[in-house]
């Protein structure tokens, strides 16, 4: 048989080679997912580790364009939105969340100290949303809700499956509007329903007070921006009282900036000392933070009682802990809420966020606060009884020992 010419022979390659490749193109359009068909893929770039099948999600994702009567109500970025939120779901940590760019802008609101709501500071706790604390003076304080209740329900919605901030977002509204909570009472059996009109919330700080006893009493509320500067004032006035018996009221405080917890231990403890400890675990060496060695009381004969209750979390629970551990300060009251998980927050996009637990939070001693909270040196329960008659044996107790 005659031979083809070379010139031919590769030219007839080349045309095949394009045919497979047109062909090829044509097969692969055909079998791609719809989303990448329809709107396009941005932002697509997949680790070469991850070997996930990613078929399911788009089965769903046709079936619901295809079958779903709402499918046109929903916006593809929104779906993406969902699929997200529920992938941090998968992490199984309330704390971890995805926030769309309304929730975005809520969340940089609250950390901005001002915002509609009724002041309430919720967490998980045995898998039940649960109050941490109410802020003083907000519509939650004056509704008598309490550290410990548990929020069965938000307007109809049952908060099973509901993750912290988006119980937050939901207790959350536009100041006069009204929310209605299904709360259990702590210690109680029958749930009630309690209606709450939603204000604009101002965050309060420190106050105090030095008592005819000669006990200087700080009740700190909160670890916001300012409270190392007030805490820093509050020892000024300290120190100008003449007396060396300090009380530190961190009941109900939910915590805050870290930072700020670490320039208030510093006034108690020498340079280099630990205050808390950031465990990465395998991820990577954990940040330690230590005082920067204020230490403007390590000289002289203070006696230190902290008062802590399920309602001192985060920021509470590492500058107790601190103290408790290096001895500088004995505990009064009840355990801690046992808020010592570690979150980031990054932007997703312009106007998205995403905040993520990285971390927890270890004293000095190598304890976690996330396990368990603080355990009391002198355990002190407040019950109802006490409540109805007015008194505070946590206080009590405290002021023995300051006394003493």
């Amino acid at each position: 048989m005659e031979k083809l010419p070379k010139i031919r022979y590769y030219a007839i390659t080349v045309v095949l080679v394009v045919l497979f490749f047109v062909v090829g193109i044509y097969v692969g359009d055909r079998n791609r997912p719809e989303i990448d068909k329809v709107i396009g893929i941005s932002g697509k770039e997949t680790p070469a580790t991850i070997t996930a099948d990613f078929s399911p999600f788009w089965k769903v994702w046709n079936t619901i364009n295809e079958e779903s009567p709402s499918a046109s109500l929903i916006t593809n970025q929104n779906r993406v939105y969902g699929a997200i939120s529920g992938l941090i779901g998968s992490l199984n940590d309330p704390y971890s969340v995805f926030f769309n760019p309304d929730q975005a802008k809520s969340f940089e609101a609250e950390i901005n100290g001002n915002f509609d709501g009724i002041g309430l500071e919720v967490g998980m706790k045995d898998n039940v949303l649960t109050v941490i604390a109410p802020l003083k003076d907000t519509p939650a304080y004056r509704a008598n809700i309490k550290s410990g209740d548990e929020i069965l329900k938000i307007d109809t919605t049952l908060t099973t499956n509901l993750s912290v901030d988006q119980a937050v977002n939901m207790i959350r509204g536009t100041k006069g509007t009204t929310v209605t909570l299904t709360i259990l009472h702590k210690g109680a059996t029958t749930p009630t329903e309690i209606k709450i009109v939603r204000d604009t919330i101002n965050i309060p700080t420190l106050d105090t007070q030095l008592r005819k006893d000669g006990i200087f009493v700080v009740t700190l509320y909160s670890f916001d921006a300012d409270s190392a500067n007030l805490f820093r004032n509050a020892m000024q006035q300290f120190v100008n009282s003449g007396s060396n018996k300090l009380l530190l009221d961190l009941r109900g405080n939910p915590g805050g900036y870290l930072d700020s917890a670490v320039d208030m231990a510093s006034w108690f403890l020498p340079e280099g000392k630990t205050v808390v400890t950031e465990d990465y675990g395998d991820n990577k060496a954990p940040d330690v933070y230590r005082s920067k060695g204020y230490n403007i009381f390590s000289n002289k004969n203070l006696k230190f009682v902290i008062l802590i209750d399920g309602g001192s979390a985060s920021a509470s629970e590492i500058l107790a802990g601190a103290m408790q551990d290096n001895g500088i300060a004995k505990l009064v009251g009840s355990q801690s809420f046992g808020k010592g998980s570690v979150q980031e927050v990054t932007n997703v996009t312009p106007d998205t966020l995403l905040k993520i637990t990285v971390a927890k939070w270890l004293t000095p001693d190598g304890t976690s606060i996330s396990e368990k909270g603080l355990t009391p040196d002198y355990p002190v329960e407040i019950t109802q009884k006490d409540l109805d008659a007015k008194i505070d044996p946590q206080m009590d107790k405290a002021v023995e020992l300051l006394n003493q």
